[in-house]
């Protein structure tokens, strides 16, 4: 394997995957997606027509990231926010359609389930209509969260943070899983946003992408990647990084060990949405079986490079990481 991986090692850590218990903390989406063909311009305005032909939802944010470890034979626990409206009902029922555990979701009366739908003409995204309200959420709401992560936190096996800057996760909300996580030995995954750079003192491991790592370290792009690591292993005050480089692949930080490099496998990238979902995921699920920082991002890497030969908002299963490790 490119990663100097023992492929016996991999196979029984994917084995693992099943039954391990996962709380995902973080915004949950609804994505749905409407698709139709373009035959002609509107006469009203300088725009394509898209005949609707079907439409579809799935889960998206963070409840993506939930259906990924679902998919690859986790058992999930979400939490987080839904409004009190038809996508959330949708989304609910998705959610439990796949066997995740929703008893942490909150409702909140006050702003709408992030909803982003994509209109695609053939195979092209023609334009995304998003629904959302991305101010802090309100003091009782947070503590109706907080309660409900206290009351599942003990039984888990380890604890993701999936940060979209929907106003959810707050940096007391974050200092606060990662004390209680870190005081039983849960490994603590932290998937960051551009918007909401805090310290995560003591998480496991933070996956920012390079555009976010450039922007957290403030350096320029021009940056070795090295240079950038180190930086935010100090700055954010983790036991480890992992940044992912796209094309180019993953780099691990750890403590004083050297970078660790990871090439990419991908064959065929079709579509991005939801990769680092898939690399979260898959990082959860290896901590949780027992594997270290330089399994798990091996096998997200692997999961990757299934997730991106895909359309749109999607998962990968236990199969198919089998086969993008050449195992029959």
């Amino acid at each position: 394997m490119a990663e100097d991986l023992s492929q016996k090692r991999c196979l029984k850590l994917v084995e693992e995957f099943v039954g391990r218990r996962v709380l995902v903390v973080g915004d949950v989406m609804l994505d749905e997606y409407i698709w139709g063909e373009v035959e002609r311009i509107s006469p009203e305005a300088p725009v394509p027509v898209v005949q609707v032909r079907r439409e579809s939802a799935v889960p998206g944010g963070a409840a993506n990231v939930a259906n990924n470890i679902r998919a690859l034979g986790g058992e999930v626990f979400l939490a987080g926010l839904r409004g009190e409206d038809a996508a959330g009902r949708r989304l609910s029922r998705l959610l439990r359609r796949s066997g995740i555990d929703i008893s942490g979701l909150v409702s909140d009366r006050s702003r709408p389930t992030i909803t982003k739908s994509r209109v695609l003409a053939g195979h092209q995204q023609a334009i995304r209509i998003d629904r959302e309200v991305t101010s802090p959420i309100e003091p009782e709401v947070r503590r109706q969260l907080q309660k409900a992560i206290r009351r599942l936190l003990p039984r888990m096996e380890a604890v993701v943070l999936e940060d979209y800057a929907k106003g959810l996760l707050t940096e007391e909300v974050i200092r606060e899983v990662i004390s209680l996580a870190s005081r039983r030995g849960i490994p603590v995954i932290v998937d960051p946003n551009a918007n909401n750079f805090f310290r995560f003192p003591d998480a496991t491991l933070v996956t920012p992408n390079h555009k976010e790592a450039l922007t957290a370290a403030g350096l320029p792009r021009s940056s070795a990647i090295e240079t950038v690591g180190r930086k935010l292993l100090r700055k954010w005050g983790a036991r480890s990084v992992l940044v992912t480089l796209g094309e180019d692949g993953m780099c691990l930080f750890e403590g004083r060990r050297r970078p660790y490099h990871i090439g990419t496998v991908a064959r065929e990238v079709f579509d991005v949405s939801g990769a680092g979902d898939t690399v979260v995921g898959t990082l959860a699920l290896s901590l949780a079986a027992g594997g270290d920082l330089r399994e798990a991002a091996g096998l997200a890497n692997r999961a990757a490079g299934v997730v991106v030969g895909k359309l749109g908002t999607a998962t990968v299963n236990h199969a198919e990481i089998r086969k993008a490790l050449n195992w029959q």
